[in-house]
C-alpha cells in the first residue's frame, strides 16, 4: 500500500440520526496542497477536526503521516500544524512569550532566534512585547501563523485561514504556504475563499451534505 500523507476509509460522523460525514474516502499525497470547498453545514470543519484528532469519528478509519487518528493521536499531533478559528494563544503572555513557550514545548534549540525570525516574517516585531489580549483578530491570526513559521509541520491543516486577515496578511499567508509547499509540506485547507483556494491549491474537492465529490453540487459553494 502506498504511503499517503492523509488517508481515510469510510470515515463517518453521526450526531444521533443526523450524518455530518458520510463514508469519506480520501487520499492526499505527501507534498500535495488540497483545498476543500462546500456550503455551510457541509461537514468541512468536522472532517478537519477529525483529521487533527480533535474529534473522534463514529465509524471508519483514518491515518495522517501513517499514524492512526483514533489509536495514535499523540503521534499524529507531533507532526501536524493547525491554523483554525481558535488561535490557541495565551492572552496574558506577550507575542514573544507565546512563541518561546510553544517552541520550548516542541523541544527546539535556539528558541529566541526562531521566535524573532517568525515574528519578523509575520510583521509582528513591533508588538512582540505586547500582551496578546491587546491584539486585534488579524494580529492574533498572524501570531498563530508565526507559530507555524517557527516550527513547520509535516502536514498543515487550515480552517478558514483568510478570515480576519487584511490584504497584506493574505499575501503574507500565501507566501508562507508556497514556501511550505516548496519544502514538501502537505497542506489541507478548508476555505470559503473560492478564488484563493483555486489559485493556491493543487487539487480542489467539494463536500456537500457530508459527501465528498470532485465537482460542486447544483447548490454551489457558500
Amino acid at each position: 500500500m502506498a504511503d499517503w500523507a492523509i488517508e481515510t476509509h469510510g470515515l463517518t460522523k453521526r450526531y444521533g440520526y443526523r450524518h455530518a460525514l458520510r463514508s469519506i474516502d480520501l487520499r492526499v499525497n505527501a507534498g500535495e496542497f488540497v483545498v476543500l470547498l462546500g456550503p455551510n453545514g457541509a461537514g468541512k470543519s468536522t472532517l478537519l477536526r477529525i483529521l487533527c484528532t480533535l474529534m473522534k469519528p463514529s465509524s471508519g478509519e483514518g491515518k495522517v503521516v501513517g499514524y492512526d487518528i483514533a489509536e495514535e493521536p499523540d503521534k499524529v499531533r507531533a507532526h501536524i500544524g493547525l491554523l483554525a478559528h481558535s488561535t490557541y494563544l495565551y492572552d496574558d503572555l506577550t507575542a514573544a512569550e507565546n512563541l518561546r513557550f510553544y517552541l520550548r514545548m516542541q523541544g527546539h534549540a535556539a528558541i529566541d532566534q526562531h521566535a524573532i525570525e517568525a515574528l519578523k516574517m509575520t510583521g509582528l516585531t513591533h508588538v512582540m512585547h505586547n500582551r496578546v489580549r491587546t491584539f486585534s483578530t488579524g494580529m492574533k491570526k498572524r501570531l498563530s501563523i508565526a507559530k507555524l513559521v517557527a516550527h513547520p509541520p509535516r502536514v498543515l491543516f487550515l480552517d478558514e485561514p483568510y478570515s480576519g486577515l487584511d490584504e497584506q496578511g493574505i499575501r503574507m499567508l500565501n507566501r508562507f504556504l508556497l514556501s511550505l509547499k516548496t519544502e514538501g509540506c502537505t497542506i489541507f485547507m478548508v476555505t470559503h475563499h473560492r478564488e484563493q483556494g483555486l489559485a493556491t491549491g493543487d487539487r480542489v474537492l467539494y463536500l456537500d451534505g457530508g459527501r465528498l465529490c470532485t465537482e460542486p453540487s447544483s447548490m454551489g459553494e457558500a
